[in-house]
């Protein structure tokens, strides 16, 4: 099945980490979620079409990157 650019899709991402409950709160505003364990979490997104999910995508990615930093630079001053 080939999927055209203007077709609704969504995504579900299962991410394993171990602060996702951090990760999951960065996410509060920009996609829904839920917390499966203490270290996974699926994401949702639903998109009117292709292109609408891959800006999604990049703006998920980027929030969950910057975050990871955040959180890898509060464990060296500890």
């Amino acid at each position: 099945m080939t999927l055209r650019k203007s077709e609704s899709t969504r995504l579900n991402l299962l991410l394993s980490h171990k602060q996702a409950p951090a990760l999951a709160a960065s996410l509060t505003t920009e996609a829904s979620f839920q917390l499966t364990e203490e270290t996974t979490l699926l994401v949702y997104e639903v998109a009117d079409s292709i292109v609408d999910l891959r800006a999604r995508w990049n703006t998920l990615m980027r929030g969950l990157i910057a975050s990871e930093r955040v959180l890898e630079l509060g464990g060296e001053a500890q």
